[in-house]
């Protein structure tokens, strides 16, 4: 999937949208996103893996990343971390990076943290929980 803007009406556009890079590998779940999204005013990209995203991140200005935890080439931990040690490298402000996974035990929301996630979020993901997640991190309503 490419980057696509899932606004529904011009009301809702913010004079400059959120942008949210969403790595997720399994595309049931990109799509379940792209719904999720659809009638907001936050602008989407995907990447299906933690190398992609680490790649799209370094190219790409973001206001807040979903992360999936579990993917191939490099998981979400490991992309986070790099992430994490670009910001540093490039004197950047730390982007709000969100990890999403179907691990819901303490231990792995406290690796999350430790990688340098800023929240967690439990799958199967729902719709309230993620638009007031977002919300909350990237400052703005839904």
């Amino acid at each position: 999937m490419s980057r696509s803007a899932e606004n529904s009406t011009e009301s809702t556009l913010p004079s400059s949208p959120s942008t949210i890079l969403i790595a997720e590998d399994s595309e049931s779940n990109a799509m379940l996103f792209s719904l999720y999204f659809k009638g907001t005013k936050y602008i989407l990209d995907f990447a299906q893996n933690g190398k992609q995203a680490v790649d799209k991140f370094k190219s790409t200005t973001y206001d807040l990343v979903l992360m999936d935890i579990l993917m191939p080439v490099m998981d979400g931990w490991q992309a986070t971390e790099a992430i994490r040690s670009y910001e540093t490298e490039k004197g950047l402000s730390p982007s709000p990076i969100v990890a999403v996974t179907a691990n819901t035990f303490e231990e792995d929301r406290q690796k999350s943290l430790n990688a340098g996630c800023t929240d967690f979020l439990p799958k199967p993901v729902r719709k309230a929980a993620l638009l007031d997640c977002v919300a909350r991190l990237t400052h703005r309503s839904p």
